[in-house]
């Protein structure tokens, strides 16, 4: 159903089965799959790519220009993927030159009032808390959780299945399967309920464990953890992913509390 009282750009493609409520406004540069709903005065911007079953409520605004003063008018994009929710209020930038996309992945909650900047990068089933505000070229992995009132500097990684606290800086990146709190940001210890809520068995959590008491707590700077890590512990999914992680950051990484 689209209402009359909308206003969607006759090139504007919408999928079946697509449902726009009243006042909402759609360009023309835009891509909407079949089974989305798109709530009253929501503004879907140029280069918009909206995947299938989405939910866009009232007053968002998706691929906004992106708030960089070296954006040109370039053409970009901000994809939004399939089942995510995106709630009201909450403004996605499309990408630059820089990168030249916005993406969000599939099944996440961007919750009221959040924003993301452009050229961010944001991974499968995240959850966006209330008033978070996501700088440009920011990159979340899966099943990450940034709690309400979260602030992310540009360029910040923040690893899958991170849990970070209400009202945090996150300046620097964030390694995996972690609790991040404080200020500045610290270690907190393992995102354990989550682990095991997402199907993390004992023993795996145990090593995990084990990986972070190299780097956190046996007095070693990172080099000499990141060597003992992968001496000590036989290549796995998770080491593997640790170690990749920490070695690429050119942030460097939160510190323990």
């Amino acid at each position: 159903m689209i209402s009359n009282l909308a206003f969607i750009h006759p090139e504007a493609k919408i999928g079946k089965d697509v449902i726009v409520e009243p006042f909402a406004y759609i360009a023309g540069n835009v891509i909407i799959g079949e089974g989305t709903w798109i709530g009253p005065h929501t503004t879907i911007m140029d280069g918009a790519r909206i995947g299938k079953n989405c939910r866009i409520f009232p007053s968002a605004v998706v691929s906004g220009f992106p708030q960089d003063l070296k954006f040109r008018g370039e053409e970009s994009t901000a994809e939004i993927g399939d089942n995510t929710t995106v709630r009201e209020c909450v403004t996605i930038n499309r990408g630059t030159a820089a990168v030249g996309k916005t993406v969000i992945g599939k099944s996440c909650l961007l919750m009221a009032y959040s924003h993301v900047g452009h050229d961010c990068a944001i991974q499968n089933n995240v959850i966006i808390g209330n008033s978070t505000a996501l700088a440009g070229e920011v990159d979340i992995d899966d099943w990450a959780i940034l709690s309400a009132g979260t602030m992310v500097h540009q360029f910040s990684h923040i690893g899958a299945h991170v849990m970070v606290g209400g009202g945090a800086k996150v300046r620097i990146d964030v390694p995996p399967f972690i609790k991040a709190d404080r200020d500045p940001l610290s270690f907190l210890g393992l995102n354990s309920v989550g682990l095991t809520r997402r199907g993390f068995g004992k023993e795996r959590i145990d090593e995990i464990h084990e990986i972070y008491r190299a780097i956190y707590q046996k007095g070693m700077n990172i080099s000499q953890a990141l060597e003992y890590i992968e001496n000590e512990f036989k290549p796995s999914e998770d080491r593997n992913y640790i170690l990749e992680f920490i070695r690429k950051s050119e942030r460097g990484i939160i510190r323990a509390r």
